[in-house]
């Protein structure tokens, strides 16, 4: 057996991270609200609420809703993360109400990456 490389590690990182955290409870997709401080000054709460009533609207029970602290891109802000089974994880900024609503129901529902607000693409190394 050849000898592995840290990419190679990282590479079984990303796939076993991303297999079991979509994986537990029968979830397709996972939408992370960004609620550090400065999410929550910038209207992180009106985003999360957002999403929110678009879950219950959809009625789905495949897609987990989730808040993480601040991802240290302050000026960015509200920040949220879209994580859909067997794809890169993709990272909207300066999101509000109404282009949260747009997300949910066009990448998050119908699979089109919003990509007018798209900061990144992708994890964390």
């Amino acid at each position: 057996m050849a000898k592995l490389k840290i990419s190679d590690l990282a590479k079984i990182k990303d796939q076993v991270t991303q297999a079991t955290s979509l994986r537990e409870g029968g979830a397709q997709v996972k939408v992370t609200v960004h609620m550090g401080t400065c999410g929550i000054a910038s209207g992180a709460r009106n985003v999360l609420n957002a999403v929110m009533d678009e879950l219950t609207k959809s009625g789905r029970k495949d897609i987990i809703v989730t808040t993480s602290g601040c991802m240290g891109l302050c000026s960015a802000e509200p920040l949220v993360t879209v994580e859909k089974a067997g794809a890169e994880p993709i990272k909207y900024s300066h999101m509000d109400d109404a282009k949260m609503r747009q997300v949910f129901n066009r990448h998050v529902l119908a699979d089109e990456v919003q990509t007018q607000w798209v900061l990144a693409k992708g994890s964390e190394q």
